[in-house]
């Protein structure tokens, strides 16, 4: 069963296929990213923070580039390598470029992916990282516009059950449109030149 697909548009996923060899690092000036074209507009809905705070992906992400993934923290696979990409890529930043950035993980999962899961689980990769849960049909809604899609699998023998959602990073900008997005296969190396190319755009 796979638990982790990507959901874009057509048109997007259209891009998608013809940008060959996009996780590879790009030419100085160039992305590895793919930019959108018109860009992806992004919900001003609320989620919660690891705080218990409202966070708006438009009204509460002041700085110049953010970057926000869809997934979980019982993900087997996927998630947990996207993370340690995008932790790993701060690593590769200066500070300059550190403080003009945030990463932004939404959970699929908020039955299981509490404000106290969330917090411990980021920490992990990064304690700078920011995680947002709240009700389902919310992030749904949230994340739909952004080409993400989630959906509940069936229950596992274990007891649990998987989630399948969309597996695509998406850069907004400071206007608070998605206007880039990488796929789940972008190397740290690739996340930290596509971000030092984007704040110097």
């Amino acid at each position: 069963m796979r638990r982790s697909v990507p959901a874009l548009p057509l048109l997007v996923l259209a891009v998608l296929l013809a940008a060959c060899g996009g996780s590879a690092q790009s030419a100085e000036g160039e992305l590895s990213g793919t930019r959108l074209d018109p860009p992806f507009p992004v919900s001003s809905t609320p989620l919660t923070d690891t705080d218990g705070d409202p966070f708006s992906l438009t009204k509460d992400t002041d700085k110049p580039l953010t970057l926000v993934f869809f997934g979980y923290t019982h993900c087997p696979d996927t998630c947990q390598t996207v993370m340690a990409n995008l932790a790993s890529a701060m690593t590769r930043l200066d500070s300059a470029d550190r403080d003009r950035v945030d990463v932004v993980l939404v959970t699929t999962d908020p039955a299981r992916d509490t404000t106290a899961v969330l917090g411990p689980y980021l920490e992990h990769f990064d304690p700078g990282f920011i995680g947002l849960t709240g009700d389902l049909d919310t992030i749904v809604d949230v994340a739909k516009p952004m080409g993400v899609g989630i959906t509940q699998g069936e229950k596992l023998p274990s007891g649990g059950y998987d989630i399948t959602h969309g597996t695509t990073i998406t850069g907004i900008d400071a206007d608070d449109e998605g206007t880039v997005y990488w796929d789940e296969q972008t190397s740290s190396a690739a996340f930290a030149a596509d971000i030092h190319t984007l704040l110097n755009d």
